[in-house]
């Protein structure tokens, strides 16, 4: 099985030859190249979801966004037609109201924070597994802690309620070893390993100076994975690139 997470960067016009219209080519030969069961994407505006649904061939592209009237940034899934099918989809939101659309912790930005969860039955797989695609808290540390922490609780309430291997990913805004990523570590039902460990830059702003290249991209999984290969997805042509992050991308099996 093939997994990527890829923060597409939000479009509004402001990254000049990177802006989301270039990048479209690249990105539409390069999932076609790789065809990846599913992809977790963050970052997706309105506009940007409209597009992937029409243009992204063979690809079931769902998710809404985070704001109170379900606009907004979205955590957006696109599951392969040909080799997974869509069994369950949810969301909930980072906060202390998880169902109420738009709420957010209070010590974050005012951008509210969400989760999309999906179950996929992949061509080949033993049984079903689940995906967990969600983008933390750009400013508040404690904000991602928490946010983190809120997804690892319901991956642990939906292991007891019904077990399947799962995977989490997204852009996690912060660095290895930080301690609002410590949570991870602290569900042992869960048992995660973080199938990134490897990948040493995920962000790089496309190599324009003002922000350090960094790794804040992961893909964790529960024990049952198996990682064959990881890699990111460091395509550029002419100093275009398919986002200011390297996607990655896991191929994994089931033991």
């Amino acid at each position: 099985m093939k997994f990527a997470t890829y923060n597409i960067r939000c479009d509004y016009g402001q990254d000049g030859k990177n802006n989301f219209d270039c990048r479209k080519p690249l990105l539409l030969r390069k999932i076609a190249a790789e065809q990846p069961d599913a992809i977790g994407f963050q970052e997706v505006l309105p506009h940007v979801q409209r597009w992937l649904r029409d243009n992204l061939t063979g690809y079931t592209v769902v998710g809404c966004g985070r704001d109170a009237d379900f606009g907004g940034e979205a955590m957006t899934v696109a599951v392969r037609n040909e080799t997974a099918q869509l069994l369950g989809l949810s969301t909930f939101w980072l906060s202390p109201e998880p169902f109420r659309p738009g709420s957010r912790y209070e010590n974050q930005s005012d951008c509210p924070r969400i989760c999309t969860v999906a179950e996929l039955l992949v061509q080949g797989a033993p049984g079903p597994v689940r995906l967990y695609n969600t983008h933390l808290d750009h400013i508040g540390a404690e904000a991602r802690r928490l946010g983190l922490t809120q997804v690892l609780r319901q991956m642990e309430s939906d292991l007891c309620r019904l077990p399947m291997p799962a995977l989490l990913m997204g852009d996690m805004n912060a660095v290895p070893g930080s301690p609002e990523l410590a949570p991870a570590a602290e569900f042992p039902a869960l048992g995660l390993s973080d199938l990134t460990a490897g990948i040493p830059i995920t962000f790089h702003n496309y190599g324009l100076p003002g922000e350090d290249p960094c790794k804040i991209d992961y893909i964790y999984a529960t024990p049952q994975f198996r990682a064959e290969k990881v890699e990111r997805w460091m395509d550029e042509e002419d100093g275009v690139f398919l986002s200011d992050h390297y996607p990655v991308c896991a191929e994994v099996s089931l033991r």
